[in-house]
């Protein structure tokens, strides 16, 4: 365990006049508050908060930030309060703790909402001050360091989260140790033979890897000398995660990948930079469209540097990085290597435009309220591939790759992206669901009085596009939910001799509009037409009358029409609902396992999808529907995979056999050959449960020759 002194001198090693009372404070009151607690592995709980400080003063953090990392979870997990924090810490002490605190107190529908709204207020606070998501992954990694601790399921779910949300994170923000120590960790549990497999073969054949480097070495440092270029050259072997990484997404067996070891210059000035590619080029020739400047276009985490691939001395393809100190630097620590709040200076204006996307997030939060369906933006907004175009003008805009014109125009405006009609990449006119690549010049075509399309969620790629359409098609639900809601309330209250339009006048409506939890009156008559409530409940709270016969005693069958008694054996369960259609939806095809979201259709019952399902996203949020997998009842529900190997005999026969043995039912089969030899085969079964589905996938992976397997949607 690492001891406070430790911790100090790493501070005063970087910053002889850093804040080490406040640290020292934050240690005295950690040890009190903790006293007594213990973690998973039988340690003192204080080795954690202790261990997260030494990684924050690794990172040269200030000592408010170290302060805060022995203090992150003391209100979360003692009596300490944020009051006590900001009386006794400061307001910038109890603002970071705060913004890293779960929000496991606080009561919500379900863990998922309450996790994802962990993450909305650490990325909000993140917005406001980035030493909170600095905080939080220095616990991330202690905690994924200590993950061999916890259960199996909840190894699975916190790695996965970390690979979704974390490591993915670390990326955007430029720290690419954390990343990559995150992903290799999260890969380990989430795919422990896959891990084991490329461990394996990246450490064969190492000992004639290492003689590789050195020659190489040798070969540039002799050849930059020559030339007069002091420089340093480094070796590196590719990471685990980001070798399995690129072998599933290219379609390469281990022996085509040629980057597994990368070599790194390293100079004095950005003019050597561009003069060692030269001489380079010269020693060997380069692999056309393998060149990369991120020195004049730098990455939006900040990240410069010059990437090529040459072909090497002994005939190889070889990918080089040449880089200044400074930006190795960089490199390393990301937003870190930038840090200037030392001791109470505001941190760099220019840094935090160049973190512009966190305030793109911040808009999210604006537009989404619900917690599950922000983190689901969250994801999406968390692409580590980008893609840079040009506007009109010659500005330079970053965007996630596979953006379009529509992603485009919303970046520029909301209004440009309402009234989007067409599109120009490079003079030439494009479909608005053209991919845009780095280098495209960008023109957007406008229709005054044009409106937004629902298709358009099928292809945009950003949170912001996405929202923005999301709004537009909320507010003509809206309008023509509280149409249909007016007409309903009209007739039901007709039918009791009461006058609907007096009724909106008076103080009685605003007794049901508070009953319903609801703001406005708008609100409540729009919830009828959603199908949330009906006439007949607000005829009950405004105006006593007889009991009636039991019309409109389920809240949904008015609006649904068409009921039928559950099955006894039925997989979902609506809650709060009985006697209910229910259906799934083809287009995501949910299984037992999978997260999954209700909608209220007209006439067709509840439709079932999972939650990150692009149609699911298209429909109003207004018309969702809490429901959860019934646990007790065990069926078979219908899936689509997809397998892609190399091209053998027998190949068909195998897979098919494995799913067999796997005990899922094989519904549907079709198979494509490519001209490169490589099969994608297309398989309809049916499987219980998710963690029977990754049963049958780990089985088909272990197939001779099959490089991918995975889930797909219609």
């Amino acid at each position: 365990m690492i001891r406070i002194n430790d911790i100090l001198d790493k501070m005063v090693e970087h910053n002889p006049d850093a804040n080490l009372d406040v640290v020292d404070r934050a240690y005295i009151y950690s040890a009190r508050v903790h006293a007594g607690q213990v973690r998973l592995s039988g340690e003192p709980y204080l080795s954690h908060p202790l261990e997260v400080a030494g990684l924050l003063a690794d990172m040269k953090l200030d000592g408010v930030s170290v302060a805060s990392g022995l203090l992150h979870d003391v209100i979360e997990d003692t009596r300490a309060t944020s009051e006590e924090i900001d009386e006794i810490f400061g307001k910038e002490v109890a603002h970071i703790v705060s913004g890293v605190t779960k929000l496991s107190k606080l009561q919500f529908k379900s863990s998922r909402a309450r996790e994802a709204e962990s993450i909305r207020k650490m990325i909000l606070a993140m917005a406001d001050d980035i030493r909170v998501i600095l905080i939080k992954l220095a616990d991330r990694l202690h905690n994924m360091r200590t993950l061999q601790f916890h259960k199996e399921h909840k190894r699975m779910k916190i790695a996965q989260e970390t690979l979704d949300i974390y490591a993915p994170l670390a990326d955007r923000l430029g720290i690419y140790w954390i990343k990559q120590e995150l992903e290799n960790i999260s890969f380990k549990y989430l795919q422990p033979e896959e891990y084991e497999r490329i461990k394996n073969l990246i450490n064969k054949d190492k000992e004639d890897r290492d003689k590789y480097v050195e020659t190489v070495k040798e070969y540039i440092k002799e050849k930059m000398e020559a030339n007069s270029l002091k420089c340093e050259v480094m070796g590196r072997y590719k990471q685990y995660y980001s070798t399995y990484y690129k072998m599933v997404t290219q379609s390469l067996e281990f022996e085509d990948l040629y980057d597994i070891i990368a070599f790194r210059i390293i100079l004095d000035t950005k003019s050597q930079c561009y003069e060692a590619l030269g001489l380079l080029h010269t020693m060997w020739k380069p692999i056309p469209k393998k060149f990369k400047d991120y020195i004049g276009v730098p990455k939006p985490n900040m990240y410069q540097s010059l990437h090529t691939t040459v072909v090497g001395p002994f005939g190889e393809r070889m990918e080089i990085q040449i880089r200044t100190n400074e930006m190795d630097r960089v490199a390393k620590s990301g937003i870190a290597a930038h840090w200037s709040y030392k001791e109470g200076k505001m941190f760099d204006e220019k840094v935090g435009k160049t973190f512009s996307w966190l305030q793109d997030l911040l808009e999210t939060h604006r537009d989404y309220h619900d917690p599950v369906e922000f983190l689901e933006n969250v994801r999406i907004d968390l692409f580590p591939d980008e893609v840079y175009v040009f506007t009109p003008r010659g500005e330079i805009r970053s965007l996630p790759k596979g953006a379009t014109p529509v992603d485009f125009a919303y970046q520029i405006h909301t209004e440009v992206g309402n009234q989007c009609t067409g599109a120009k990449v490079n003079g030439r006119l494009v479909p608005l669901q053209y991919e845009l690549k780095t280098g495209d010049a960008v023109e957007i075509v406008t229709t005054k009085g044009h409106n937004p399309s629902k298709d358009w969620l099928n292809f945009v790629k950003t949170v912001k596009a996405r929202s923005r359409i999301r709004q537009w098609i909320k507010a003509q639900e809206k309008e023509r939910s509280l149409s249909l809601g007016k007409e309903m309330c009209e007739k039901a209250f007709r039918k009791y001799r009461l006058n609907f339009t007096a009724m909106l006048r008076s103080k009685e409506i605003n007794i049901a509009v508070t009953s319903f939890n609801y703001k406005t009156v708008d609100d409540l008559i729009a919830s009828v037409g959603y199908g949330k409530i009906t006439p007949l409940q607000i005829i009950k709270k405004v105006a006593p009358i007889r009991e009636t016969e039991d019309e409109d005693s389920s809240i949904l069958n008015r609006i649904i029409g068409k009921v039928r008694k559950k099955k006894v054996n039925e997989g979902v369960v609506v809650k709060g609902v009985d006697d209910i259609l229910i259906k799934f939806g083809k287009c995501c095809q949910p299984v037992p396992g999978d997260s999954i979201v209700g909608y209220i259709t007209r006439g067709h019952g509840v439709a079932i999808h999972r939650s990150n399902c692009v149609n699911s996203l298209k429909m109003s949020p207004e018309r969702q529907i809490e429901v959860e997998w019934n646990e007790d009842m065990k069926e078979r529900y219908p899936l689509k995979i997809r397998i892609r190997a190399y091209d053998r005999f027998g190949l068909l026969a195998d897979i098919t056999g494995t799913i067999s043995k796997s005990e899922a039912n094989i519904i549907n089969a079709k198979t494509h050959t490519n001209d490169d030899k490589t099969v994608d085969s297309y398989f309809s079964i049916e499987v219980e449960d998710t963690a029977h589905l990754k049963r049958v996938l780990t089985a088909i992976k272990k197939i001779k020759h099959v490089h991918e397997v995975k889930r797909i949607d219609n």
